[in-house]
């Protein structure tokens, strides 16, 4: 199992989706690695030579921002908005959803399990 930026390559997949476990790393990105490394594209992730996954790990550190320093430039930027204030930094705060989606219905993911209103049924009507 060949071992590139810190992630472990997944076994018997073909390198264009195996390269994709990598963050950062989409369709588009995985094509352009493994052609400039000369790799073919349904070649086997268990047939991946020491040399190879050298060549792979050089061009993704060289030419592309991925796996660690992505994610740092990711929080850097969400904390940058944050400590702005403005509204997309407030959304986040918030844990709401910050691309303008609707919240009143759906948005689950984002806000969390739905939490019951204690007491709104034993309410009862006086006459």
């Amino acid at each position: 199992m060949a071992r590139i930026l810190g992630v472990d390559i997944p076994r018997n997949k073909i390198m264009k989706i195996a390269i994709r476990s990598l963050y950062g790393v989409g369709p588009k990105i995985s094509e352009e690695v493994l052609g400039k490394a000369g790799i073919e594209l349904d070649r086997n992730s268990n047939d991946l030579t020491e040399e190879e996954a050298q060549q792979i790990r050089q061009i993704l550190e060289t030419e592309y921002t991925v796996e660690g320093d992505l994610r740092r430039e990711v929080g850097l930027n969400i904390k940058r908005l944050k400590d702005l204030g403005c509204y997309r930094g407030i959304r986040h705060r918030k844990n709401l959803p910050v691309r303008g989606q609707r919240t009143s219905t759906n948005a689950r993911t984002r806000k969390g399990k739905a939490v019951a209103i204690a007491g709104k049924k034993s309410v009862k009507s006086m006459k």
